[in-house]
């Protein structure tokens, strides 16, 4: 009987298992230092836009007919709250100017642009679209339509609130008929919701159009002005109404930013991962709806806002909700401050609509967008 002896086998699995142990200290480090870098650039991203807002805010209270220092703002505002620093204005109707003009003009513009630029990151998170911004749901056109009903028909049922609150109404019943048209068996479809904010917007421009034609030559410069947005005539009570509503809006916002970085793997895994992806849809339009009713009823419709400051951002943060949302809201305040600056500057003597400085450099961005996001995606079919 012939036996033969079998072959040693060569085992390659303890050869891989130990080079895979012995690369994987290499990683670790590698991802800390990547984390390190992340958090720092973040931080510093923060503190820029602190200093920014900080300077602007100065600066603008500090522009006007009457120019102040702002080293005299700064010493108006700790005076106010009781630190004695500074030398104040030496103007006797300095001091009534900046709390009664200047600091609501001011304030209105940081919690305006937060508002909008938080309702862009929230449409762009639920929709998966660097392109979506608010006024996709309707809720400028329905704000700006109800609004124009009231300057046409001189309407002043709540006195001086009456075109604010109308302008409020407005953009909430225009983003629940466009929400309830396009829901159909339990289920939102992205697609139908946008296409009903295209028609609930052809709508809010028609009612529009034909304010513009009913209204007398009074009315019809509010009604351009107004679609135009501005901040002359902000109040402190106007103030007290849109900043409560803005810092509700972005403080419930954060709470859903951990579901939408889970949505943008897409709506399966999302689904998978424990998301209802329905209901989080409909939070985020409320939301936006709410962000976006009080920023226009206030200072009429300003766009593009909610479009360039959140892609910005995104490119310097990354994705992440938990940070962009925040990122965003100050850098909406950054730009619409400075808009805002820059519209009571640009010509002597004149105030200039917000929304038309902003749509000069939005639109550029826009158009340059498109491009970058055809390009990456290899174009639509």
């Amino acid at each position: 009987m012939i036996t033969s002896t079998p072959e040693p086998i060569a085992l390659t699995a303890p050869a891989e298992s130990s080079t895979s142990d012995s690369a994987a200290p290499e990683v670790v480090p590698e991802l800390r230092n990547a984390e390190r870098r992340r958090s720092l650039r973040v931080t510093v991203l923060f503190a820029f836009l602190g200093c920014c807002l900080l300077v602007l805010a100065l600066a603008s209270a500090g522009i006007g007919q009457m120019n102040l220092g702002a080293s005299e703002v700064l010493a108006s505002v700790l005076h106010k709250i009781g630190i004695p620093w500074g030398t104040l204005p030496e103007h006797p109707h300095a001091e009534s100017a900046l709390w009664a003009i200047r600091f609501p003009r001011v304030v209105m513009a940081i919690v305006i642009g937060a508002a909008l630029a938080s309702a862009g990151v929230l449409m762009q998170g639920v929709f998966g679209n660097p392109l979506a911004e608010p006024g996709i749901v309707g809720v400028s056109s329905g704000a700006a339509a109800l609004a124009c009903v009231v300057i046409v028909f001189g309407l002043d049922f709540l006195g001086s609130w009456t075109l604010a609150v109308a302008a409020f109404v407005g953009g909430l019943a225009a983003t629940a008929l466009v929400y309830v048209t396009a829901r159909q068996g339990g289920r939102t479809e992205v697609v139908t919701l946008v296409l009903t904010g295209v028609a609930v917007n052809a709508v809010g421009g028609a009612i529009i159009a034909l304010m513009t034609f009913m209204g007398d030559s009074s009315s019809r410069e509010e009604i351009i002005f107004w679609q135009l947005g501005s901040l002359n005539g902000t109040r402190w009570e106007y103030v007290l109404f849109a900043g409560p509503t803005a810092l509700l809006g972005i403080g419930l916002a954060m709470f859903l930013t951990r579901k939408l970085d889970l949505l943008a793997l897409g709506e399966r895994p999302a689904r998978h991962l424990g998301v209802d992806v329905e209901r989080l849809r409909r939070q985020v339009i409320v939301l936006v709806a709410i962000l976006t009713a009080a920023a226009v009823a206030f200072a009429g419709i300003i766009g593009f806002v909610g479009l360039v400051v959140p892609h910005i951002l995104r490119m310097a943060v990354g994705p992440g909700h938990r940070v962009l949302l925040p990122a965003s809201a100050m850098g909406g305040a950054v730009l619409l401050l400075a808009a805002d600056t820059a519209a009571r500057t640009i010509v002597p003597h004149a105030d200039l609509p917000i929304g038309m400085l902003t749509a000069l450099v939005g639109g550029p961005f826009f158009f340059w967008l498109i491009r970058r996001t055809r390009r990456g995606a290899g174009g639509w079919s």
